[in-house]
Formats: C-alpha cells, structure tokens, sequence
C-alpha cells in the first residue's frame, strides 16, 4: 500500500510515474517501429492489425535499447537502489532483494546476479525468487502490452512502470506466507558483491550466460536486437500453440453442445449444459472470489467479465488478454475503473506455460535443486498470481474516477 502511494500515477498527488510514464512511452514506441513492420507488407494489400508485423517489432527495438542501457550502465545502480529498499524494509536476505530487483528489469536473467548463491539458497529464498520472476514482466515486453491500450489508455505505460515496480514487494510478502523462512539465508546482512552487469540483455531467456559482455555499444545494440528476435519468435510460437490447444479444447466442447438437438431428454440436458462450457468461463469461474475482492466493480456483469479476462491469462499467456482488453475498452464495454484494475492485474508472467520455462531455466542453473524447484514452481505461480491481484486492489484503492489518471 506505501508502495503504491507513491508509485499508482495520480495527475492531481504524484504526477512523477505519469510523466515518467510518457517519456518511456514516447522513447520506447516510437511511431515508426510499427511502421517500420507494415512495410513489409505489400503496399496494395489491406490486411488490417497484424500481430507480427505490428506488435514483435516493438519487442525486438525495447529489446535493443535495454541492452544498451545496461552496455552504459543505466540500469545498475537503480537495480540497487531497489534492492537496498526492498532488504532493509522487508528483511531478506541480499541475494534475494537483487534478484527481485532485477525482475523490474528482466525475466529469468535476474537469477544470473546471484548465480553463485542459488545453490545454496533457503527453500524460502528460491519460492520467493521464482515468485517475482512469475509474478513481474520484463521490459522487453513492456511496450507490447502498452500498444495493445494506449489508444484508450495513454497512461497505459506509467502504470505498467508502477505495476512492476509494485510487484516485486508483492511477490515477497505473498511468497514469505506461503514458504516462510526458517533457515539463515548466507547473504542475509548485505547485498552480494556480484555486479548485474552480469545481465547483458533484458529478454526473458538464458542467453549468454557464461559469455563475455559486449565491447562497444554497437555490439550490445546488436545482441539486443538478436536476443529480441528470439524472443519475438518464442512469444508467437508459444500464443500459437497455447491458443491452438485451447480452441481444440474449445471445439470439443461445442461437439458436446452440439448433442442440444437430441431427441433423447438426458443427452440434450448433457448437450444444454455444454453450451455454456469453454476453458476460458471454467477458469472465469474459478478466479470470480477473488476478481470480487479486488472492488473491480459493483455490476456483476462485469465483475465476470473481468474474471474471465484475468483468468485467461493463467492458461493464455497475459499477451492476448491485453489485445481483448483493449478491445473491450475500445468497444466502451468495460469501465475506467475495471480498465485500470485489470491492467496492474494482467501485469505478471503467472501462466502455466511460465511454469516450464522458469523451472526448467533455474534447474539448468542448479541442476542439484532440481526436486525443491519442481515442488516450489507451483507455489511460486499461486503466490504470483495472488501477488498481482493484490496490485490490482492497490491501483483500486487510489483511483476515484478522475479520467486524467487514464488518459493524462
């Protein structure tokens, strides 16, 4: 809630994270990066908003500008600064407080700043480092879930910026609940010396782990747009396999509704109530207590809608639940309020597909941890997800229908 008071951009109390907010939007997402996608595109064809060629553009330029950022060392010392908050407010250990600052940053690279100690890390220590890399985004991606609402939400991108600095406490006091701490951790006095220069990219994966950092800052520009391209690949490759598997589901189901038309009274009863059933309402109706906890809204209607766009993401990835978001906010069929909820609520990588890609990074690191990281992973996402509803309540409780909040 501290955290939030300062952080949630409120025009008319703290105006810092909005203007923050529009300079790194303006810096990040430059007109011409979308652009730049459409013209590979014939000219006389019309094909509308494409994904590929206007959305992975900006992750492979956001991709390129981190890495130069951390070639000069911009990044470093605010990677600190919040690490030393995070330490001396919330009593973790060093190792942890770093890692989980980096996650303001990056994704999975954030261990990499404290490879040495993982291996030794406390249970509690790596639930709560597995939290914040499921329960923050890395900025890499940050202007891709910005496009999908910045034309109703010009603001999108501070808020972001607030949601994943907020996160990271979050993460800490939900993932401490779930496995407290009842060893001494090796680095609880201090930070670890280990410089996350380390990180040489923000992308999300494990690249380059044992390699050299880049000479010059052309090569770091470089590595970065390689790196992005990668993970340009992986996020259409993986939205093209989730959602492929989710509408085979889907088209299962239908064939059931489908038995509606029977003549037989139990099949047609069977078929009736198939015709309401999809993933994306089971997952709705599972997240619906605590979409209601949030005070995303007083009409029921939507307070279901906005379960089924969070839960969603558990199965989807958190990438087209912001397209639909912004759908839904450009059709005017969701309010301000559940707008700017929903947004801090969807700010995480708590989905099942991140399940296997942050255990399967970290038992790479520490192959000797892989049991407590497989039993850990679970719990992490749980936290995670509980970590950025709480976000969401956060933004909830500082926004009192003032538009400026959303749209500057």
């Amino acid at each position: 809630f501290l955290f939030g008071s300062v952080l949630v951009p409120d025009p008319n109390a703290t105006p810092g994270p909005i203007l923050v907010g529009r300079w790194i939007a303006r810096a990040v997402t430059p007109p011409y990066v979308p652009v730049a996608g459409d013209r590979l595109i014939p000219e006389n064809l019309n094909l509308g908003y494409i994904f590929a060629f206007r959305a992975l553009p900006l992750v492979i330029f956001f991709s390129a500008l981190m890495s130069l950022l951390y070639y000069l060392g911009v990044i470093q010392p605010i990677v600190k600064f919040f690490a030393k908050i995070f330490r001396r407010s919330m009593n973790l250990s060093g190792a942890e407080a770093l890692s989980g600052s980096m996650n303001i940053f990056v994704g999975i690279e954030s261990a990499l700043v404290v490879r040495p100690y993982l291996a030794s890390m406390t249970r509690s220590e790596l639930c709560a480092i597995l939290t914040c890399c499921y329960g923050s985004i890395a900025s890499t991606v940050l202007a891709l879930y910005a496009q999908a609402l910045r034309p109703t939400f010009p603001n999108i991108t501070g808020h972001l910026v607030s949601a994943s600095i907020m996160a990271i406490p979050a993460c800490f006091v939900i993932s401490k609940l779930l496995v407290p701490e009842t060893e001494v951790p090796k680095t609880l006095g201090a930070l670890p010396e280990d410089d996350p220069e380390n990180v040489a990219s923000g992308t999300g994966e494990p690249a380059r782990m044992t390699e050299e950092r880049p000479s010059g800052a052309m090569e770091s520009v470089i590595l970065g747009a390689m790196d992005g391209v990668k993970l340009a690949i992986a996020i259409a490759a993986l939205l093209i396999a989730v959602l492929g598997l989710i509408a085979l589901v889907n088209l299962f189901f239908a064939n059931l509704a489908g038995l509606a038309v029977s003549n037989n009274l139990f099949v047609r009863r069977i078929g009736l109530i198939f015709q309401v059933i999809t993933l994306q309402n089971i997952v709705g109706a599972l997240f619906l207590p605590l979409t209601f906890l949030t005070g995303v809204s007083a009409n029921w209607n939507e307070i279901w809608q906005s379960s089924v766009l969070i839960g969603r993401r558990l199965l989807e990835t958190e990438v087209p639940v912001y397209q639909q978001l912004g759908t839904l906010s450009s059709q005017g069929a969701i309010s301000d309020r559940a707008l700017l909820i929903i947004s801090y609520c969807l700010c995480g990588f708590a989905h099942l597909p991140s399940v296997g890609i942050f255990v399967g990074g970290f038992s790479a690191l520490i192959p000797s941890r892989r049991n407590d990281l497989a039993s850990l992973g679970w719990k992490a996402l749980w936290a995670a997800t509980l970590a950025t509803l709480m976000i969401g309540c956060v933004a909830g409780v500082f926004y009192f229908g003032n538009p400026s909040v959303l749209r500057g």
